[in-house]
Parts: structure tokens; sequence; C-alpha cells
């Protein structure tokens, strides 16, 4: 969960590295640091904090040098500080390495190389496969790449890796295991990132490394190899988003140009797969696997966080309209409790990132037992997207804020579109009852922008329980999820507590909580569970919470309980969280400011987990 920049051509090497890290700040933000080989000599800055820092230390202590690599860090081994902070040098001072990911086996390396005298900074893993590379390098006379591959086939665990070899200052190096590594192809120059963000700008040519594969970066041009010394022709994609996407686009937060971006990337995630001349779908990614989808005996779901709130809403989906059985499992506990898979199943795995280490582990278990794996992620050329059998991306473009908002949306609108269309396929859905969900779907873009356009409401609404310490986040049916997913976003950028429930289950035990200080925040759609929710309000209003209803347009029954109401437009129910969650996140961002909080960089939190 750190982020990793190199580059080696013509240009001045930390530039561009610290304005790569500054675009991948996303993925840690607690140190960061700059290594460049400048006329033959290492030249290493880093510091506890964010990449400002690194900026203002670089600054004052100004470099040259054409090559070089940068890290920004969320702290796995070792806690944050200067010392614990990427670059890492070895002990002779031969290689400096920058690593996303965790070297398992490191305590069992790290004492074998205090045997032979090497001594250790830092608390990290990552110092000791530097110097296990160094002592490789020396006491077998290896070329720089053979003893980084010598290194990585002794050990355990998952990396990204940028490397470079002072005695070899022409030549920059980067590997992968388990965690996203990417090579920009410029005229005369290269670059490494752990995604594409920080090489949009640069170029549109981009080689996404598989695992246990290794490149070799000059001036004159790359080579790509596997751990056994095979060389490889690896495929050039091209980068499909432009540079304009990753900038904030004039609001204050990426979190709220994120949350307004929905209408257009729900829009972006139908184009071309939901015809609205004949009201008909078309989901070319999994066209060639959807006689056995139709087939399937069950579906399960895996996913992490966001994504398994999403999940959530699948299995209503898919239960409804396509009348087949569905699980939604935590990756992290679907890959170790040996479920039971058959080849008849068919595995959904949901990743913004497409990188999501746990997710990543239930999906290679699940095809190892047969099953057919499904992707839904959000990254083009992901570790998901090529692990998997067959898949649809989601085109909700970069999402930079920490908090998910736009992936979420984006996803729940891929699983609807396969809903309704597997639906159709087991005959389980007319063609009638097809074409209006259709045409539902189509409108739901326009209704999304019509609750951000109450964006002014919904903030008078949040100043209300910005001081709140707790907080109650209610639903039913479709909207249980949302309510476990509004609980989230609260939790993750304000830091008050929060739990999401389903409506009837407050009475067994949350119900205690409630008192004239408790926010309890109510998805009051008219739906089928319209009534029993309008009861469950007033339980809480007869213990003297605070009710926050979210409800249709032109409700008059709950806006007479409520403290407050947020009107949302009429839809099918099917369709309610895509339109629900939006006022949800907007009061998260909204209470969030006010408390002071940085939104887009959460403490604690990274954006693509890829460690467990």
């Amino acid at each position: 969960m750190c982020g990793i920049v190199g580059y080696i051509g013509g240009r001045s090497a930390w530039p561009i590295i610290v304005k790569g890290l500054q675009r991948l700040e996303y993925r840690g933000y607690d140190s960061a640091g700059i290594a460049v080989i400048d006329d033959g000599a290492l030249r290493v800055n880093k510091c506890r904090g964010k990449v400002a820092d690194l900026l203002n230390l670089v600054r004052s202590q100004p470099i040259g040098g054409t090559i070089g690599i940068g890290h920004t860090r969320w702290a796995t081994h070792g806690e944050p500080n200067d010392v614990n902070a990427h670059p890492h040098v070895s002990m002779n001072g031969h290689f400096v390495v920058v690593h996303n990911g965790i070297i398992e086996n490191y305590r069992e390396i790290k004492a074998r190389l205090a045997e032979k005298g090497y001594t250790f900074k830092s608390q990290t893993d990552t110092e000791v496969l530097a110097n296990l590379i160094e002592c490789l390098y020396i006491e077998q006379g290896l070329t720089a790449e053979q003893a980084i591959k010598a290194a990585l086939r002794k050990v355990i665990g998952a990396y990204g890796l940028g490397i470079m070899c002072v005695d070899e200052s022409g030549l920059l190096f980067g590997a992968r295991k388990g965690s996203p590594l990417a090579v920009g192809v410029g005229e005369g120059e290269f670059f490494l990132a752990s995604d594409a963000t920080p090489i949009a700008e640069h170029t549109d040519k981009i080689i996404y490394l598989d695992d246990e594969q290794v490149v070799t970066l000059s001036r004159d041009g790359y080579y790509v190899s596997n751990l056994a010394d095979d060389h490889l022709d690896p495929v050039i994609s091209h980068i499909d988003f432009a540079v304009d996407n990753i900038d904030k686009g004039g609001y204050e937060h990426y979190m709220l140009k994120e949350i307004h971006e929905q209408p257009n990337s729900v829009a972006d995630t139908m184009r071309g797969r939901v015809n609205p001349q004949t009201r008909t779908i078309s989901l070319g990614g999994i066209a060639d696997v959807l006689p056995r989808l139709v087939k399937a005996r069950r579906i399960i779901i895996v996913a992490c966080g966001t994504s398994y709130h999403a999940g959530l809403v699948g299995e209503y989906l898919f239960e409804q309209f396509a009348r087949v059985n569905v699980e939604v499992e935590y990756a992290s506990e679907f890959r170790y409790r040996d479920p039971i898979i058959t080849p008849d199943d068919v595995i959904i795995a949901v990743s913004q990132s497409g990188e999501t280490a746990d997710t990543l582990a239930a999906i290679r278990m699940a095809k190892q037992k047969g099953a057919l794996v499904l992707g839904i992620c959000n990254v083009v050329g992901s570790s998901i997207a090529r692990d998997t059998d067959a898949g649809i991306y989601t085109h909700a473009g970069p999402e930079i804020g920490v908090a998910s908002t736009k992936a979420f949306t984006a996803q729940v609108t891929v699983l609807t579109m396969m809903a309704f269309l597997l639906g159709r396929k087991r005959g389980a859905l007319s063609q009638e009852r097809y074409e209006q969900l259709v045409e539902s779907l189509l409108r739901v873009p326009d209704m999304i922008g019509r609750v951000l356009q109450d964006e002014a409401h919904i903030r008078d609404v949040s100043k209300a329980y910005q001081l709140a310490q707790n907080a109650i986040y209610l639903g039913r049916g479709y909207l249980y999820p949302v309510a476990l997913e509004g609980a989230l976003k609260l939790k993750e950028i304000s830091y008050i507590h929060a739990e999401g429930y389903p409506a009837a289950e407050m009475k067994h035990g949350p119900i205690a909580l409630i008192d004239n200080c408790m926010p309890v925040f109510v998805l009051a759609a008219h739906d089928m569970y319209y009534d029993k929710i309008v009861n469950n309000i007033q339980e809480v209003k007869a213990r003297k919470g605070q009710v926050i209803a979210i409800v249709t347009r032109g409700d008059s029954e709950i806006s007479k309980m409520a403290d407050y109401v947020i009107e949302i437009p009429e839809c099918d129910e099917a369709l309610l969280p895509l339109v629900a969650v939006v006022p949800l996140q907007l009061i998260s961002y909204d209470v969030a400011v006010m408390r002071g909080c940085n939104v887009d960089q959460p403490r604690n939190l990274a954006k693509s987990v890829t460690v467990e």
C-alpha cells in the first residue's frame, strides 16, 4: 500500500519523481523519499510526513541526476519516521531499494545476514532485501540484475520494487510479485510506477508487469525477463484516461470532485452496454462465458470494504431478478476458511484497484477449484483483470480520494446490468419488465444529478451533527447495504464511530444506544418496507433520538417525524442504492471538512490495499 516512481532518461529526475509521488500519495502518506544517482554518487532524501515535506527537503538541498527512484509509504514494518522511510540503501552502499509489499521471511534472512556481519539501521523488511541483494552481488560476483533475481528467488511474500545499483548507474530495475508495477515507455526515457497515474502526463504507452517479472531499463530501451532468466516480450498497452482526470478540477478535494462525477461515471459505465433504442443490455466482457454464467448453480461475490457493500447490493439484485443463489463474502475470510467451491459455481471478484491482496488470493483459490471467476474492477491492466476468466471494467475513471465514492456506484451499476441481463437470459424476467428496468437504469445519472443539486441543504443538515461522537445508519432491503456504506464513509473520513444495521435489528441491541445525542440516519424511501421503516423511526423518536431521513421526493408522513429530511427522486427499488448513497457521501464529506479532517488522506488508510 505504497507508491513507487522511477525515472531514467535525459531530464532531471527529481522533479519528475516528486510530481509522480504526488500523483500516488493516495497509496500511502506517512513518509516519503527519493534517491538519485548524480555523476556516479548516490543522493538520498527522505522524511516522515507527506510528499510536500519531501519536496521542501529536496528544494533546500538541490540534486542533479537523470536516474532515480522515489517512494511514498504506508507503514507495515516499523513506525513512520525518517529512518524507516524508503528508499533503503544496502550496508556497503551498492544498492538502493524502494518496495511495496511484505517480505514474509525477512526475519530469517536478516538473521543470516547478521551472521555475515551486516548491520541494519531501520526496522523494515525492505532494508533486509537491499542487503540480501548486495550480499549475493559481492559474494557470488553477480551482475546487478543477476543479484536481484537471485535474491528474489529466496524471498517469500509480495513485492513491487524499484532498484538502482551505484556500480551500474545507467540501469534502473523493477520487479513485481503480488504488488502492481508498470513501465511507461517514452522517447529515450522510461518510467516505473505503481500505477498509470504518474506516467500518463509523459506517455500513453505502458507495460503492466506480471508476477515474478523483472524489467531492466536503460536510456536505450527495456528488457523484461522472469526469475528463471527467460526473455519475455511484454504487451504494450495504452493509457485510456486524460491527465485532467487526475487533477482536482477546481474542487477543494478529490473526494468532492469524485462525488460530483457520478452522473458521468455511471453513464460512462453504461455507455456501449445499455442500448436506449432497443432497451437491451450487452456485456462484451463476459459474452464468451455467458452460457456458463446462465447455468450457474451459485454465485459467490468476494470483495473488501466498500466493494463488499456493492456486492451486498448485487446479492439482492441477482436473487430477485435472476433467481440464483448468491453468497457475499469478505475476501479475507473466504480465502482462509476452506470454502466449498465446485465447477458449477461462479465467483465474482469486486475491487476498485484490481490489486486488493485478499481478493486476488480468493480468486486464485477459486480458479484452482474449477469455478468460473469474473472480475469487476476499475483499473485496466490490473492483476484481477488479468487473473480472472472474464470481467467488466467499471469506467469510473481514476479515483484518487481514499474513501471510495464513484467506484461504489460504478460497481453497483455493473452488478445491476449483470443481474438484469442474467435475469432475462434465465427466463426469470419477462421482456416487458426487462425493458422497464433498462429504461429506469438509463435515468439514474439524471437522478444522481438532481440529488447533487440539493448540496446546500445537505450541508446545512451536516452542520447539526459535526460534533457527534457516534451515529447509527438504518436501512432495509436494497438500502441495508447503503446504510453500511454510509456508516463506513463517516468512519473513514470524519473519525466518528458509526454503525450500519438492518432497521429491523435495531431493537435487538442498538436501540440501547439511542438518546438525545445520537443521530440516526434512516434510509426511508417509498419502497416495500416503507411502513416498517416508519415504525422504526417512531421507536427512535420515542427515545429522543435525532432522525435524519432520506426519503422519496414528496414524502409527507416521515417529514412530520424526522428532525431533518433529505429528498431523493422516486425510482425503482432495485435502483435506490445508486441514488440514496449520494446524500450519505455528501454528509460524510461535509462533516469531515467541518471537523478539520484531511478528507482525501484519512489517517491510517491507503487506497490500494495490496497487503493482508
